[in-house]
C-alpha cells in the first residue's frame, strides 16, 4: 500500500513534465487573471503569490536546487490546483457533501503517521506534490471530499467504472462553473477535468489518506 502511494505521488509529478512553460500575463478577455472560474476571478498575483511560497520552501529544503530545477511546471501546477479545487466543491456541493474540521484533523493526522513524522510529510509533499507546508491542509481537504464525493456517488474509486462515475461529476461541475484560462497557462478540459495535457492530481493520492478517509465516509458520511 506505501508503495504504491508513492509511486502514485512520483507519478503525479512526472507528468507535468509533458506540458510546455508558460508565462503568467493577463488575457485581452480578462486582464490580470489567470482564470475566470464560476464567474470569480483567479488572480495572476494570486498565482504568483502561490508559486513563490513553495518556491521560498523549496530553497529552504536541503535539495534546493534539484526541487527548483525539477519543478518548471510549477505556474502552471499551482493554477491546476487552484481550478481543480474549485471544481471539487462544486462537485461536493450538488452532491451535499461537506468536510468537517475533525476530518481535515483526522487525515491529517494519518497522513503524518504514515510518513514519521510532520517533517518527512511536508518534505515528502514539496518533493513530490509541489506544495507548500502551508498548502496541505488544503489539498487533504481535497483528499477527504474525493471519497466522501464517490460515496455519495455510490461509486468504488478502486474501480475504473467507480473513477469514471467521479469525473463524470467533476465533469459536470466543471461545465456548470463555465471556466475560461489565460491562454499563456493553456486551455482547462472540462471532459478531462485539467488543464491542458496536466493530468488530473486527484487520482493520485497523497500518503496516509486513503484509509483514513475511507473510514471517514464511513462514520461521519454528513461532514
Amino acid at each position: 500500500m506505501h508503495r504504491r502511494r508513492r509511486t502514485a505521488l512520483t507519478l503525479s509529478a512526472a507528468l507535468l513534465l509533458a506540458a510546455p512553460v508558460l508565462t503568467a500575463c493577463g488575457s485581452e478577455a480578462h486582464p490580470g487573471a489567470a482564470a475566470i472560474v464560476g464567474g470569480q476571478r483567479i488572480e495572476v498575483s494570486t498565482l504568483q503569490a502561490d508559486v513563490a511560497e513553495v518556491r521560498s520552501a523549496q530553497q529552504n529544503s536541503p535539495q534546493a536546487a534539484q526541487l527548483v530545477k525539477g519543478s518548471g511546471q510549477l505556474p502552471r501546477a499551482a493554477l491546476h490546483r487552484l481550478i481543480f479545487g474549485r471544481v471539487l466543491d462544486r462537485a461536493a456541493e450538488d452532491n451535499g457533501v461537506t468536510v468537517s474540521r475533525k476530518e481535515l484533523q483526522q487525515v491529517h493526522r494519518a497522513a503524518v503517521a504514515q510518513y514519521g513524522g510532520e517533517d518527512e510529510l511536508r518534505e515528502t509533499l514539496l518533493q513530490e506534490r509541489w506544495i507548500s507546508p502551508g498548502q496541505i491542509d488544503g489539498d487533504l481537504r481535497q483528499e477527504v471530499q474525493l471519497p466522501k464525493l464517490a460515496a455519495a456517488l455510490g461509486a468504488d474509486l478502486q474501480t475504473e467504472a467507480g473513477t469514471q462515475k467521479v469525473t463524470a461529476a467533476l465533469a459536470e461541475a466543471s461545465k456548470s462553473l463555465h471556466i475560461d484560462v489565460n491562454p499563456r497557462y493553456g486551455a482547462w478540459d472540462d471532459r478531462q477535468v485539467r488543464l491542458g495535457t496536466y493530468e488530473s492530481p486527484w487520482l493520485a493520492k497523497p500518503p496516509g489518506t486513503e484509509d483514513a478517509a475511507a473510514g471517514q465516509v464511513e462514520t461521519d458520511p454528513a461532514g
